[in-house]
């Protein structure tokens, strides 16, 4: 895999991105202008379908939406966090796509330990609104200027970004945002502590996606959680996560 000191900066002017790389290499990124994509999200109609040559079937569906995005993309350069904040499947992914592309593939090891808030975590934006300016907020080195305004909470979602956005609109108004996700808006990926708080006063819906490590820690917390839903969910939700998240609000008596 290439170093960032390395690369040729000034012939770089679309990027990829997996994970949360370090702030450092998003405000270079920032300054050059550089065009950077999310390669977590479905950016092309069709992707994931295309990566089972290079990764199993039977894997992340982040991961594989990240292979066939950065096989697609026309790209300078890709980096991504392999660090303490990932896991050992976007290690190897960041392997396996350094020996077939032709374009840089930077590892980063994201160390940043300061932490720069989480008001769109706590904010009265519904869900899906929260979590879209959250991930969007990864190609920016620094927080907005303007926060929004905070909520008392009436319901959690605990966990990772879905790839299905679909399943958030199910959540109540008023959604706080715990796990990596509240990692990812404060940018301390690796903040084990921070992903593991969630507040035991609020029905909580604590996701992750099918074959993802986290789902040990979502199941381990959910299991100590007086109010929880334990939930992973593959490429898209499914009418059974959807019918599991609907009921659990009901019974809770949490409705939007």
């Amino acid at each position: 895999m290439t170093a960032d000191r390395q690369l040729d900066w000034p012939r770089i002017k679309q990027v990829g991105i997996v994970g949360l790389p370090p702030r450092a290499v998003i405000a270079r990124l920032n300054r050059h202008q550089t065009i950077i994509h999310d390669l977590d999200e479905p950016l092309l109609v069709k992707t994931g379908s295309d990566a089972a040559d290079l990764l199993p079937k039977v894997y992340c569906a982040i991961l594989r939406t990240v292979v066939s995005n950065a096989r697609q993309l026309e790209l300078d350069a890709i980096f991504l966090d392999t660090g303490a904040g990932k896991c050992d499947g976007a290690r190897v992914t960041a392997r396996l796509l350094a020996a077939e592309l032709a374009i840089p593939v930077v590892a980063c090891d994201n160390r940043d330990a300061r932490p720069l808030g989480h008001p769109i975590c706590i904010s009265a934006l519904p869900l899906p609104e929260k979590m879209r300016r959250i991930t969007t907020g990864v190609k920016t080195a620094e927080p907005p200027s303007v926060a929004p305004p905070p909520c008392p909470p009436r319901a959690g979602f605990w966990g990772v970004p879905p790839r299905d956005f679909s399943l958030l609109e199910l959540f109540p108004a008023h959604t706080h945002i715990y796990g990596w996700t509240r990692c990812m808006e404060n940018k301390t990926p690796a903040d084990h502590e921070l992903e593991s708080y969630c507040n035991p006063a609020v029905p909580t819906v604590f996701f992750a996606q099918s074959f993802c490590p986290k789902t040990a820690l979502a199941r381990y917390l959910a299991e100590r959680h007086p109010q929880a839903l334990y939930l992973d969910a593959d490429q898209q939700g499914g009418g059974s996560a959807r019918a599991k998240i609907q009921a659990f609000f009901e019974l809770s008596g949490v409705v939007s």
